[in-house]
């Protein structure tokens, strides 16, 4: 299944992040860190230019720890900034401040030298739709200062968000790029829901993520919707068996796979059947 979706304020969004990346000191790229390799904007490195750097690898708390771990260990030995966290619920939230300050202590020394001292760091904060860019920044500033939604595309302008005397954040609209590189990042941006849903069929899409799952996962979903998940079975008898379970079924004792695929999709994106990582680094 093919999926591309680049709807035409993405454009313009990309040429104002271009004008207003000159005016800041650091770029933090919010990734979801159950595909940090698919949520990655791959125009952002060329966007940026020599700016510092800080990857974010934001709900944390749905990916496996382990694999979150070692993607943190792969981006740090490329020299950037990283952060694991829960916007939802905070955790990491705290160490952000910090974390831009040594990424830019070179700077803020120059700073003091030249009797700057009240001059505050500026951090443009990016990445795909629905990766939870604003949440994150209204739990940094402990308040309600950008909108945030659990679907792609609620941001739509930019936003200077004060954190306190020393730190604003420029909140930007989530984008994507024109076209993806293979079928792959597709589907796991479509998993996560940085791709609207009307853009593509959710049976379709659910048969794929049961595929995955039945590979990578096996036991947590059969766990979850009581299967015996053979390692040949395509993704469409699994949800068809899983929405049998669930006693989803229609008239003649068919199963209604596309509010399975629905309720899928729903509670993958909701944590409810683990902690997943579908990508490793040595595939980045």
């Amino acid at each position: 299944m093919q999926i591309q979706w680049y709807p035409g304020h993405m454009t313009k969004t990309r040429r104002q992040m271009e004008q207003d990346v000159k005016f800041v000191d650091l770029v933090a790229e919010v990734v979801d860190a159950r595909i940090p390799r698919s949520s990655r904007n791959p125009d952002i490195d060329a966007m940026v230019g020599d700016r510092a750097r800080m990857m974010i690898f934001n709900r944390a708390d749905q990916a496996d720890p382990a694999q979150t771990d070692r993607w943190l260990a792969h981006y740090r030995g490329m020299g950037y900034a990283v952060l694991a966290t829960d916007s939802k619920t905070g955790k990491g939230v705290g160490q952000f401040a910090a974390v831009v300050r040594a990424a830019l202590a070179d700077k803020l020394a120059r700073w003091r030298a030249q009797g700057q001292v009240g001059r505050p760091v500026r951090a443009m904060v990016v990445g795909v739709p629905n990766v939870g860019k604003s949440t994150l920044i209204n739990r940094i500033a402990r308040r309600k200062s950008a909108k945030a939604g659990d679907r792609p595309g609620v941001t739509r302008g930019k936003q200077w968000v004060n954190v306190d005397s020393g730190l604003e954040l420029l909140d930007t609209p989530g984008i994507l790029w024109p076209k993806f590189e293979d079928e792959t990042t597709g589907l796991h941006l479509a998993f996560t829901g940085a791709v609207k849903d009307k853009v593509m069929d959710s049976e379709a899409l659910a048969a794929a993520l049961m595929e995955l799952l039945r590979d990578r996962y096996p036991k947590a979903l059969a766990a979850r919707y009581q299967l015996q998940v053979d390692p040949e079975l395509p993704g469409w008898a699994l949800l068809e068996q899983a929405g049998r379970r669930r006693g989803m079924l229609v008239s003649g004792g068919n199963v209604d796979t596309d509010r399975m695929a629905r309720v899928l999709l729903d509670e993958f994106r909701g944590g409810k059947l683990g902690r997943f990582t579908l990508e490793l680094p040595e595939e980045a």
